[in-house]
């Protein structure tokens, strides 16, 4: 009983980076799961569908096996959650653990595409015609969680992605909590939004993210809620509500509803190489600018989003004119 009356963490309480652990959810023991069977209407490839979900090699909210299967850790509206997808013989498997499991069994099917309608899509190139019939079974992931891909995509805004991927693995390991079940070794959950809000600044610069992304994401999880209601608008309504905060723009609200609502045609805006990708896949012009990107999609209207993904899938990429980016540590100045 004294548990319940531990005070909730504030600012003051807050020493040395630490965040009370208070209400952590502990690792289980090995146990049964509950589970969902789902058959596909055809062919699911789950690397292509959940592969976007995945930020970087050593996510902790994400696992890849060698037998194939998947397993995620997510923060669901029941509570956190783990969830663990394999295929056997065209079926879809879902086993999940924790307070969130029967809400991410009742998602399973939207999140391997179910909503997705990948006969509406018609190629109008070779490349991409080729592409799609090498990789039969994509199909856009819809989560039905804002926060968990919004996130992410804040750290990654103007740095490049290795840097991105080591400040999510950090936090999300330091406050998050260990996903339920017997997941595979060092999974957690990402934090809640209070946790987020109460990180100290240092943590932040240690983690390598500046003053600019680590406000943008305080001013989002404020409004945490109504964000999340926004996984019932349209995308284009969804976009245009992330948007009102300040520091999300439209290369962060697409890179968000492509996996929160799988939005076929939110295609990515301001981003420093796709629209050289899809220029020179398309028309040879390494050069290509958003305006002409965008020209050159217009012939997948409503399906701008996967056309891109299925240009990407392709290989066609131009060959590197000089070094990559070098890669910041802002956390050791």
């Amino acid at each position: 009983m004294a548990g319940r009356f531990e005070p909730r963490p504030t600012r003051t309480t807050v020493r040395g980076g630490h965040v009370s652990a208070a209400g952590r959810v502990p690792r289980q023991v090995a146990a049964p799961g509950r589970t969902r069977s789902w058959t596909p209407p055809g062919p699911l490839d789950l690397g292509l569908v959940l592969g976007p979900l995945r930020r970087g090699p050593a996510d902790p909210t994400f696992r890849a096996m060698p037998d194939g299967s998947v397993w995620r850790a997510s923060r669901t509206p029941a509570g956190p959650g783990t969830l663990r997808v394999s295929m056997r013989g065209g079926v879809a498997v879902g086993e999940a653990w924790g307070p969130g499991a029967d809400w991410l069994l009742e998602q399973l099917p939207q999140m391997l595409g179910k909503l997705d309608d990948p006969s509406a899509f018609e190629p109008r190139h070779r490349l991409v015609a080729l592409a799609r019939h090498r990789r039969p079974g994509l199909r856009l992931t819809r989560t039905g969680l804002v926060m968990e891909s919004l996130i992410p995509s804040i750290l990654e805004q103007k740095v490049t992605t290795e840097e991105a991927y080591r400040a999510w693995r950090l936090l999300v390991r330091k406050y998050g909590v260990p996903a339920p079940g017997p997941a595979p070794g060092r999974m957690y959950v990402m934090p809640e939004p209070r946790t987020w809000a109460l990180i100290p600044s240092w943590e932040w610069h240690r983690a390598g993210v500046d003053n600019k992304r680590a406000s943008t994401v305080l001013r989002a999880v404020r409004v945490a809620r109504r964000l999340e209601e926004a996984v019932g608008f349209e995308p284009v309504a969804a976009q245009a509500r992330l948007e009102l905060v300040s520091g999300i723009g439209p290369w962060t609200s697409a890179e968000t509803v492509q996996r929160s609502h799988g939005a076929a045609d939110s295609v990515t805006v301001g981003d420093l190489h796709l629209p050289g990708i899809v220029g020179f896949a398309l028309a040879g012009d390494r050069d290509a600018d958003d305006s002409v990107m965008l020209r050159l999609l217009e012939p997948y209207a409503g399906q701008r989003h996967r056309a891109a993904r299925l240009i990407m899938l392709s290989g066609r990429t131009p060959p590197r004119r000089q070094p990559r980016m070098p890669r910041g540590d802002i956390g050791r100045l």
